[in-house]
C-alpha cells in the first residue's frame, strides 16, 4: 500500500534501551517486503499528531538484506521540536505510520582499504548497519563511539551485540581524534556522524593528517539551530509565511500546508533546495559549494535561514 508516495508500515515492537533511547521496529503493511536498504541508509517517517504533522529522518539499523522489518533508534531530545517526543510518548506498538523508501546518502566506500567509524551519541546509528556488512566482507575496520559518561555502559551493551571492533569513549577517555586517525595506512577512509562539533573536529583532524577529501565522509542527523525570525514569500503561490525562532524554514513551509520537497532534513542531500529571488540566505548546509553560497541563489530549506528580514523564493 502506498500513502501519498510513502510506504505503509506497522509498529511491531518498541524497546526501551535507556531512559532517553528507544528502538522502534516496523513491518510492511499491505506489501510482502520492504525495499532493500543499503548500509547507512535512512527513512523519512511521517508522524501525524492531532494538531500537526512531523517528518523526521532516522538511520536504519537493520541489515540491508532484512526486508521483513526495519528498525531505528530514537533519542528523546529535551529541545525536540516534537517528533522524538511523539515517538517516545505516543507510539506504543500496533500503530500504522508512513515511511519513505530508504535513501542512501552515507554509503560505505567500496575501494577503501580500511574504515574508521567515529560516532557521537545517537550518531552511532548508521554504523550499526555498517558493522555486519563490513564484517561479512572481511573488511578492516574499527569503530569509536563518543558519548557522555552516563551512557558509556549503554552503548557498550548495545555494541556488544555486534561483535568486536569497537571502543566507547567517555569524556575522561585519554584517546583523542589525533590518536585514532594518525598513522593510518594509505587508503583509509574515515566516516563520522554525530553532533556538529564532533564532525567538524573529525574533518579538521583528518585534513591536518593528510587524509584526502574523498576519504572523509560525514552525515548530519538533522539537528537544526534556531535563529532570528524572518518572513518568507513564495512567488508562485503568493503565500507569505512567518518562520519562528525555533522553526526551520522547511517546518514553517510544511506548517502552512506547503508540499515542499525534502529527503534527509539534515542539509546533506540537496533535495530541498529552492531558488532565491530576493533576500540573503544564511547557509548551513553541506551541499552547496562556497561559490554557490556566495551567489545566494539557492537555499536548503531544511537547515538554512535568512540573514535578511525576509526571503522571496521561486516556489
Amino acid at each position: 500500500m502506498i500513502l501519498e508516495g510513502n510506504l505503509s508500515a506497522r509498529v511491531v515492537d518498541v524497546e526501551s534501551i535507556s531512559p532517553t533511547l528507544k528502538r522502534f521496529s516496523f513491518a510492511p503493511e499491505g506489501q510482502d517486503e520492504f525495499p532493500t536498504a543499503a548500509p547507512g541508509a535512512h527513512i523519512l517517517i511521517t508522524l501525524r499528531g492531532p494538531d500537526r504533522v512531523w517528518k523526521n529522518s532516522y538511520s536504519l539499523i537493520t541489515m540491508p538484506d532484512q526486508r521483513d522489518q526495519y528498525s531505528i533508534i530514537v533519542r528523546r531530545v529535551k529541545e525536540s521540536r516534537g517528533g522524538s517526543h511523539f515517538l517516545h510518548d505516543v507510539i506504543k506498538g500496533g500503530e500504522t505510520v508512513e515511511i519513505s523508501a530508504p535513501a542512501s546518502l552515507f554509503p560505505i566506500a567500496s575501494l577503501a582499504r580500511r574504515h574508521i567509524l567515529i560516532g557521537g551519541g545517537i550518531g552511532l546509528t548508521p554504523f550499526l548497519s555498517y558493522m555486519p556488512v563490513l564484517r561479512s566482507r572481511d573488511a578492516d575496520f574499527e569503530l569509536h563511539q563518543f558519548c557522555s559518561e552516563e551512557e558509556v555502559s549503554v552503548f557498550e551493551g548495545l555494541l556488544g551485540n555486534y561483535g568486536a571492533g569497537f571502543r566507547v569513549h567517555g569524556p575522561q577517555s585519554p584517546t583523542g581524534l589525533g590518536d585514532i586517525l594518525s598513522g593510518q595506512p594509505l587508503g583509509t577512509h574515515v566516516y563520522t556522524c554525530g553532533p556538529e562539533g564532533l564532525m567538524d573536529a573529525v574533518t579538521r583532524t583528518a585534513r591536518q593528517l593528510g587524509f584526502p577529501e574523498t576519504a572523509i565522509h560525514q552525515e548530519s542527523f538533522g539537528a537544526t539551530r534556531g535563529g532570528e525570525p524572518f518572513v518568507v514569500r513564495l512567488a508562485q503561490s503568493q503565500k507569505t509565511i512567518h518562520v519562528g525562532e525555533t522553526q526551520s524554514l522547511l517546518e514553517a513551509l510544511e506548517g502552512a500546508g506547503v508540499e515542499a520537497p525534502c529527503l534527509c532534513r539534515g542539509g546533506a542531500c540537496g533535495v530541498c533546495l529552492l531558488p532565491v529571488i530576493d533576500g540573503e540566505p544564511e547557509h548551513r548546509d553541506h551541499v552547496l559549494s562556497e561559490a554557490e553560497k556566495a551567489e545566494g541563489r539557492l537555499i536548503a530549506t531544511c537547515v538554512s535561514r535568512a540573514k535578511s528580514g525576509s526571503l522571496v523564493l521561486d516556489f
